[in-house]
């Protein structure tokens, strides 16, 4: 655990030092022993032509040759391997959050992370993360929509921005920089799979009865495992448009095969006979029947990137992208004596999966201009995302042999429209240089839908008294039914303002404010004010102070769902109910408020030749979090609900701003590159995040719960440990770069710190220790134009410690035999070849 006390000293010198910030600068494979200034057009100020060590702020800026040379292929990846404080937790068993694993920056939301793509806001997810994992609650942006092979650059601004860019960026903002060549191109190929022997889950060798009459076991040693073959084939192209513009196009296929890290089941598949015997088929039963890993699947993505110069003073741009996503992942195995199986259908059990269509769309559009002294921007950005899940290899309890086995069980879908303009100039205020002013508006609609299922999805048959004569719906997810539908849509409208100006050569100021007004909830006033100081050529200081907020999404505000969950055989019925509905507001739900930080960062960067070091400090405090409550039940909550007018639900929950938290830290980089002579170039870099998320304050019952008595929680122990321990408090990226002649190695450290798969008590709770992974590739140029690469992600195949049982569903009776709250994946050693032809 990150010590108060240590991080409170490291923030308290770095803040005393001067008020001043710092950034990351990155090594690329390319790069020569002399550092150089790498340029930044958004991220982080809307000055243009900046370079990174001139921004007031903290900017990583991550190189088409860094992501290339990453070892990784989802974008969400590539960011984790790379950058420190942000973690990409697992996720198994989790419904649609297998499909689309959410990122956090910094130990927040992943909704505290705005995301751009060319400067323009890149719309969400339309799924809505509801199961027992980080960032639960949530939906964000998917970046594994985004292809690498569209890239040119990633911007990741570590500091609070809501004042420029509006809500959501609280923990930081990522900008993806595509790619605009208008000549020459790409085609990339790689093949990989899991080689591993997963530690402490052994192989079950025979089944037999026992001299205590039960089942026995026979096991050997750790179980080895080939699977979760993955390839990629991307390719991207840059075309002229005439001689006055370009157009970039580039696309990106993957397949990934499933991975199963799952134990045995060591339970009785069968039930006994009359005589208390086993059924023979007990010994010969498939026991390796859940999917305890990645989900199956296969993505298509296509991007294009254009410019077109009108004259010297006018231009038009446009950029857009469709994925396609399909997935399938498993739920918990129906034994065949489970009550919730039909032996008509499936006579030796059944694993229900999930399936996911996805299908993502974006296009944006604008012209800019140059009149009078203004530079002038306008533009239309249009994105959807539609997630449509169904249920294969199940059936719906309550039809029994007549219930079909395949369901399509809705739809959730959002878009978002955004109407931007922006103007630029530098005036003249009598102050040691020019004053750069931004002034601008938006326009953004939102829409929220979801959409019903067929029928016996979410169909529960009752008896002739009412009653559910088994659980409805499909098996492992049951689906939308027409009281769940929503179709939900909002509007705000912003104001901004930006003020960047040198006092004297070397201090700088930048200042900013935005004013938004949503349909919704109403308004808000954030602002910004940042400062860099240059003491001398090597070293600089720099700072900044703002507020920032976020709205709670349309998700949050309109979701609605009602399940059939089976507890010791009785039926129960579970609904999360938007605020706004009689249910909901009976036990205390409130219209959600904007979440409200106050951001402070303070560091330095010193820079010598070749050398480069940082000290970032941050503090960042949040009051309103939204959440979700407990699931409230009992006597008195039926009876409460039944006068809601919701009879036939015992159980409910719903969104709230429950508590207030404050997350601190420290980023420490070192980057140094040496030539080696005869022996080549070698870089080195170490980057080091210390970071501690504290929940100081959850709310009191409000007054209808609390009427009920003291055992009802509102916001209860494991979610809160959820949000302190859930991801590491420690993240240390070691990176080693040697280039010889057309030969590149690039070795790979990283030490995950300690997360806790938390439970109700800290009896129950699961400390996952800290743990070293070590990636390597290794690289040939062939030609030119050719270029091979070998490698292997996890190299010494590290698993996290087994489950010690009784904590919640991270051991379910040694079936998964890891936990789901691993900082880095549970799957082991991963290997892959790849290769290259660049044009």
């Amino acid at each position: 655990m990150l010590k108060p006390s240590f991080l409170a000293a490291s923030v308290s010198l770095i803040l005393a030092s001067a008020p001043a910030f710092t950034f990351k600068a990155h090594a690329s494979s390319s790069q020569s022993p002399e550092l150089k200034p790498e340029v930044i057009e958004v991220t982080g100020t809307r000055r243009s032509l900046r370079s990174i060590a001139e921004s007031t702020v903290p900017v990583d800026i991550i190189s088409l040759d860094e992501i290339n040379s990453s070892g990784q292929l989802e974008l969400s990846q590539v960011l984790t391997t790379l950058i420190p404080s942000f973690n990409f937790p697992n996720s198994q068993l989790a419904d649609g959050t297998d499909h689309a694993r959410p990122a956090v920056l910094r130990g927040l939301a992943p909704d505290h992370t705005l995301v751009l793509v060319n400067g323009k806001r890149r719309h969400s997810s339309a799924l809505l993360n509801l199961n027992g994992t980080v960032g639960r609650g949530s939906s964000a942006v998917d970046l594994n929509m985004i292809p690498t092979a569209a890239i040119k650059r990633i911007e990741v601004l570590r500091d609070g921005a809501a004042a420029q860019y509006g809500s959501d960026a609280i923990a930081g903002v990522i900008n993806i920089v595509l790619k605009d060549a208008d000549e020459g191109g790409s085609l990339n190929f790689t093949y990989g799979k899991y080689d591993t022997q997963m530690a402490g889950a052994k192989q079950l060798e025979r089944v037999y009865q026992g001299d205590d009459g039960e089942l026995a076991f026979d096991l050997g040693e750790d179980r080895r495992i080939s699977d979760g073959n993955t390839g990629t084939l991307s390719g991207n192209i840059g075309l002229p448009l005439g001689d006055n513009g370009f157009v970039h196009l580039s696309a990106e296929m993957r397949n990934k095969a499933p991975s199963n890290r799952s134990g045995f089941d060591p339970r009785a598949q069968y039930a006994k006979d009359d005589a208390g015997n086993f059924d023979p088929r007990e010994f010969d039963a498939e026991r390796y029947n859940h999917r305890f890993g990645k989900a199956d699947i296969e993505d298509v993505a296509f991007f294009y990137n254009a410019g077109y110069d009108l004259s010297d003073t006018l231009s038009l741009y446009s950029f857009g992208s469709y994925s396609e996503r399909e997935g399938n992942s498993g739920g918990f195995f129906r034994r065949p004596q489970d009550g919730r199986n039909v032996v008509e259908i499936y006579p030796n059990g059944f694993l229900p999966q999930i399936t996911t269509q996805v299908d993502d769309f974006a296009v944006a559009a604008g012209i800019t201009s140059h009149t009078a002294g203004w530079d002038l921007d306008s533009s239309i950005n249009y994105g959807r995302n539609q997630f449509s899940f169904g249920v294969t290899n199940s059936l719906n309890t309550s039809m029994g042999a007549q219930s079909p086995t395949d369901f399509d069980n809705g739809d959730l879908v959002y878009d978002q429209l955004t109407l931007n303009f922006d103007a630029k100039n530098s005036i003249d205020l009598g102050l040691y240089e020019e004053v750069f002013i931004t002034v601008g508006a938006e326009y953004r609609n939102e829409s929220y839908q979801i959409k019903v299922g067929e029928e016996a999805s979410y169909l529960t048959v009752l008896d002739a008294q009412g009653i559910p004569v088994a659980a409805g719906g499909a098996q492992v997810m049951a689906g939308f039914s027409p009281a769940s539908a929503v179709d939900e849509s909002r509007h705000n409208i912003a104001v901004f303002t930006e003020l960047d100006t040198y006092l004297t050569a070397k201090w700088n100021l930048v200042a900013a404010a935005r004013f938004e007004d949503y349909s919704d909830f109403g308004s808000t006033l954030t602002g910004k004010l940042a400062t860099r100081y240059e003491f001398n050529d090597a070293l600089s200081f720099r700072g900044a102070i703002s507020t920032g907020f976020r709205a709670p999404s349309l998700a949050q505000s309109t979701y609605k769902s009602v399940s059939t969950v089976f507890e010791n055989g009785i039926p129960n019925e579970v609904g999360l109910f938007p605020v706004d509905t009689p249910a909901a507001q009976a036990l205390g739900a409130k219209a959600l408020d904007a979440e409200e930080s106050i951001n402070l960062t303070a560091g330095f960067i010193y820079t010598y030749d070749a050398f480069s070091f940082t000290v970032d400090a941050y503090r960042i405090d949040i009051d309103d979090r939204i959440v979700l409550s407990e699931n409230l039940s009992g006597d008195a909550v039926e009876d409460i609900l039944k006068s809601a007018g919701e009879h036939n639900v015992q159980r409910v929950r719903y969104f709230t701003n429950a508590i207030d938290s404050r997350t601190q830290g420290v980023d420490i980089v070192a980057t140094y590159s040496f030539d080696l002579s005869a022996l080549g170039e070698l870089s080195l870099s170490a980057a080091l995040n210390l970071n501690d998320t504290e929940v100081t304050h959850v709310k009191d019952n409000p007054a209808e719960l609390a009427a009920l008595g003291d055992e009802y929680q509102y916001f209860a122990r494991r979610e809160i440990a959820r949000f302190e321990d859930g991801t590491p408090k420690d993240k240390l990226n070691l990176v080693a770069t040697w280039q010889y002649q057309d030969w590149t190695a690039i070795l790979k450290a990283t030490r995950y710190g300690e997360t806790t798969d938390s439970s109700s008590t800290l009896k129950k709770d699961e400390v996952l220790d800290a743990k070293w992974i070590t990636d390597l590739e290794v690289a040939y140029q062939m030609t030119q134009q050719w270029r091979i690469a070998v490698g292997a992600n996890n190299l010494f195949d590290q698993y996290p410690q087994d489950t010690v049982g009784n904590i919640g569903f991270s051991n379910f009776n040694q079936i998964f035999p890891y936990s789901a709250f691993s900082a880095y994946n549970t799957d082991g050693r991963f290997v892959y070849a790849k290769a290259s032809f660049n044009f």
